[in-house]
């Protein structure tokens, strides 16, 4: 018990270290195009896609925050959202790379950059481990991965540097909301198999594997004035209703943009869409489908725009009360914190699945992308089951803020909607925002009985890290937030509203 105590006053002492508090508030945002300028390759499928028109533009929307005690920055962030499938590790290198001259007075360490997980914006990577499939993208006519990567760099730049230089005084609100967004896309059948996608009007259908969270939380950021000038959105659902279209889309967060600002007459709010833990739902109808399909068709929508009405109507609906309570003097403080979770272990029906598919695959003559790529995982699961011992453990970074009474966290995986909702559930603060696919892109995070139930996004081959790992990022999570709300600090002044 004694080991214990002071183990949780050491880390309380290094979040101390790191994180500041307290001081007037300086808030800046700005909006930026990441839209290919060319015909681009899409990411997010087995097969390559190449846009060649885009039927929205694609974006990245960026809010800097500051305190300040007279001339002194005392804390400081810059949150990016941008319209992408994820955020590699190698884009986040060398965008903070890139940044650091431009604003000497920003540490890049605190820079949070999140995708929306939209499968119709551009391939970011060319190595395999990152996009799990090998593109074969045309070299003529077409953007290639590094030189998308290049301008998103010029532009991500551009974007947090506008918005860094663009800080004046303002305050903040918080609010939840509700939208039906997102619903579990696993369906677990009598035998106790799950299906990614399966039917669910099958005899033996039984369960969807999780539930869902319809939560819409809400961070509105003023100026001065009292104006509006920006509002990030927490979803627990990945934007990719029209995943397999063959032309960039940044799917429903593009409608839920275009009608609040239409609904607010501000054509330049900025807009952040943020997923929430949602590595096992989806925005498509998993029962009561021909029902959706026949009240969308009386409104006169389509998917999309259903989608951007809900969660626009969600954030429209707490307005009021944002108003209401707009705060300037607030506790704000971020710790960044590297992380080394234990690898996803290999059960030994998974190794031997393993090797009846390379000996299947390797009898084929002319195999495709996917068998491919499938061959290729499938070999390296034979290697992490056979030397399981010399399996590095997978490192990331947690970032986790506290602004006012909300806790903000951030991981680069598409975690399992449980683990979101053990964060919100036990985390101290009256609200509590979990941004996945952020900092990186660590692939899914499945539950024990994800792996259990096996199928796509449960099984090891899109699987860095297991259910060991997830609580291991949960508990580490809670301590930081805990640390955080355990600091002295001023109480928030009064609404500037009152």
């Amino acid at each position: 018990m004694k080991l214990r105590s002071w183990l949780l006053l050491t880390f309380l002492f290094a979040v101390f270290e790191t994180a500041g508090f307290g001081g007037d508030l300086l808030i800046g945002s700005a909006t930026i195009d990441i839209t290919p300028p060319r015909p681009a390759a899409l990411a997010g499928q087995f097969n390559t896609r190449i846009s060649t028109t885009p039927e929205t533009p694609i974006i990245a929307a960026a809010v800097a925050i500051s305190s300040n005690t007279g001339a002194n920055i005392t804390e400081q962030s810059i949150l990016i959202s941008c319209d992408l499938v994820g955020i590699h590790h190698s884009v986040l290198a060398q965008l903070r790379t890139h940044l650091q001259p431009l604003i000497p007075d920003f540490d890049v360490r605190k820079l949070i950059v999140s995708a929306t997980h939209t499968h119709t914006a551009p391939v970011t990577s060319e190595i395999p481990e990152e996009t799990l499939i090998i593109y074969s993208v045309p070299k003529d006519g077409v953007m290639q991965p590094s030189e998308y990567v290049e301008f998103l760099v010029e532009q991500l730049s551009k974007v947090a540097v506008q918005a860094w230089k663009s800080r004046k005084p303002g305050g903040v609100s918080w609010t939840l909301g509700y939208a039906m967004v997102g619903e579990n896309r696993r369906p677990v059948y009598a035998d106790g198999h799950a299906q990614l996608y399966g039917k669910t009007n099958n005899s033996s259908f039984r369960q969807l594997e999780a539930g869902a969270d319809s939560g819409v939380e809400c961070l509105f950021f003023w100026n001065a004035n009292k104006e509006l000038k920006a509002v990030a959105i927490n979803v627990a659902c990945p934007s990719q209703e029209v995943e397999g279209r063959s032309a960039i889309n940044a799917d429903f967060w593009h409608d839920a943009r275009e009608q609040l600002k239409t609904k607010l007459t501000a054509p330049e709010l900025v807009i952040l869409g943020w997923c929430s833990a949602a590595g096992d739902q989806s925005p498509h109808p998993m029962y009561r489908k021909d029902a959706e399909a026949r009240m969308i068709k009386l409104r006169g929508l389509s998917r999309l725009q259903e989608l951007g009405r809900r969660i626009s109507n969600a954030v429209l609906d707490t307005l009021d009360a944002a108003k209401a309570d707009i705060r300037s003097d607030v506790p704000f403080s971020h710790s960044v914190e590297n992380l080394d979770l234990p690898p996803r272990k290999i059960l030994e029906r998974e190794y031997q699945e393993a090797k009846q598919n390379i000996e299947q695959y390797s009898a084929l003559k002319k195999p495709d992308n996917r068998v491919i790529t499938m061959l290729k995982l499938d070999r390296g699961i034979l290697s992490r089951f056979e030397q399981a011992d010399k399996v590095p453990p997978y490192g990331m970074e947690l970032h986790v803020l506290r602004i006012g009474d909300i806790a903000l966290t951030s991981n680069p995986f598409e975690l399992f909607l449980d683990y979101g909702i053990q964060l919100k559930g036990r985390s101290p603060a009256l609200q509590t925002f979990v941004l996945q696919l952020t900092n990186g892109c660590g692939m899914y995070l499945p539950t024990l009985k994800a792996i259990e139930g096996s199928s796509y996004s449960g099984s090891p081959h899109v699987n860095k890290v297991g259910p060991e790992g997830g609580q291991v990022l949960v508990e580490r999570t809670l301590l930081a937030i805990q640390a955080q709300w355990a600091q002295a600090a001023p109480k928030a002044g009064p609404p500037v509203t009152k």
